[in-house]
């Protein structure tokens, strides 16, 4: 039967807290499967087993009964760092681990052997990968062909005895094996579901989406960038009407507690929906919510969607304040607003040349566009609007930065007519 190889790490892009980094562990595992599969080994990470029921059954046989497990610690994943310790306790030998160059080693970790790779946060880049798998290769040939102790639990107990399972796990047939037809459905991979989830949203068939979301939901309860992706679905749904959406997406995302989160994602989508309804409800409690969001999310991270978001927000309260006669603040809030724009165009000018993915790159685009609009700088302004025209990115994010380019304008002649009515 052919060895198996279990590998813990989470799945999807993830922030590492520490620098505010984002990275797509899906990348690391691309490399790492190929690794493992040219070094003559099946590989599973636990989103891709079919399985019936909890998926904790199948992840604790794997820990116990995997010829070799691979933990990637990047992004201090906790849940990577529980099932290391599992598999710690209950094997001596042929467990690696793993994590990207930036990762900082607990002290409680110094004395365990943690090899490196280097993460550009969206992808591995093409030497890194050859040279990563080469590494990984040879690894996992030494350690499966003549197995010596690496867990610290055995190393410091020597007298301690490995439990034996009673039964051998029968290998889950991977997603793709199962879609094939080589096993059960694959409705039960939270893998299956994730890659239907991103097909359906940049297909813009949000609906469909929500729904393979909620499926994957139901294997990782508390993955954030899961949650994340499910509110964004399910507000842009409009499912069942626009306010009842946004509300739907309010209460997933009070799960990722969005009042102490530094998580820019989290805090962007937040103010997002708290925009929204206030453009529904007019509530405006919405307005000062979203504008906390998304003051929190640009000043923590320099991040330029929340600070092109934040800068249109306090013009649109200028001119709430103008509205209500309080021409000092509504001049201290459109002034911020112009220096937040030059910061944006600082902080996202510095992205374009290191940003691979082209749906993150539009968004950028889209920043620096709309930023030269609300300063009034024409020629930018169409430079900018050519190059995000020319991307081929879904038709929803180019409707929406033409939509956002609209009330801006809009915004800022309504508040110019205030300041200066005429006479």
């Amino acid at each position: 039967m052919t060895k198996q190889c279990f590998v813990v790490q989470g799945f999807g892009k993830k922030t590492d807290y520490t620098d505010g980094r984002v990275l797509d562990l899906n990348a690391s595992y691309e490399i790492i499967k190929m690794a493992v599969e040219s070094a003559g080994l099946q590989c599973v990470r636990a989103d891709e087993i079919v399985h019936a029921g909890t998926i904790d059954v199948p992840m604790y046989e794997r820990l116990l009964n995997a010829d070799v497990v691979i933990a990637d610690l990047s992004t201090y994943n906790v849940n990577a760092a529980f099932e290391l310790g599992v598999r710690y306790a209950l094997k001596p030998y042929t467990t690696i681990v793993l994590a990207e160059e930036g990762f900082k080693n607990p002290f409680d970790l110094s004395h365990i052997v943690i090899r490196r790779y280097k993460h550009l946060g969206e992808e591995i880049g093409f030497r890194e990968a050859q040279k990563m798998m080469a590494e990984l290769k040879a690894a996992i040939q030494t350690i499966a062909g003549k197995p010596q102790t690496d867990s610290p639990v055995y190393t410091y107990l020597p007298q301690l005895q490995p439990p034996v399972a009673t039964a051998v796990v029968t290998p889950a047939a991977p997603a793709a094996a199962a879609a094939d037809g080589g096993g059960d459905s694959a409705a039960g991979s939270a893998k299956a579901m994730l890659d239907a989830a991103m097909q359906k949203m940049a297909a813009s068939d949000f609906v469909a989406a929500k729904f393979f979301w909620e499926e994957v939901r139901k294997v990782r309860p508390a993955d954030s960038f899961v949650l994340q992706q499910l509110a964004l679905a399910t507000y842009k749904s409009k499912q069942p009407s626009v306010v009842e959406a946004l509300h739907a997406a309010q209460e997933i995302l009070r799960e990722l507690s969005p009042d102490s989160s530094n998580n820019p994602e989290t805090l962007g989508l937040w103010g997002a929906v708290h925009k929204r309804l206030w453009e529904e409800c007019g509530h405006p409690e919405c307005l000062a919510e979203s504008i906390s969001a998304y003051e929190r999310g640009f000043f923590l991270k320099q991040d330029h969607y929340n600070g092109i978001n934040l800068a249109f927000l306090l013009n649109l309260r200028a001119v709430q304040m103008l509205k209500s006669g309080n021409a000092d603040e509504a001049v201290a809030d459109f002034i911020l607003a112009q220096r937040i724009r030059k910061q944006v165009i600082r902080y996202a000018d510095k992205l374009l040349d290191c940003t691979e993915d082209a749906n993150k790159k539009y968004w950028v685009l889209a920043s620096l566009y709309e930023a030269a609009l609300g300063l009034g700088d024409s020629q930018a302004v169409a430079d900018w609007d050519g190059k995000c025209r020319a991307m081929n990115v879904a038709e929803w994010m180019q409707d929406t930065r033409v939509q956002q380019a609209d009330k801006l304008q809009a915004l800022l002649s309504e508040y110019a007519g205030l300041r200066n009515p005429a006479v």
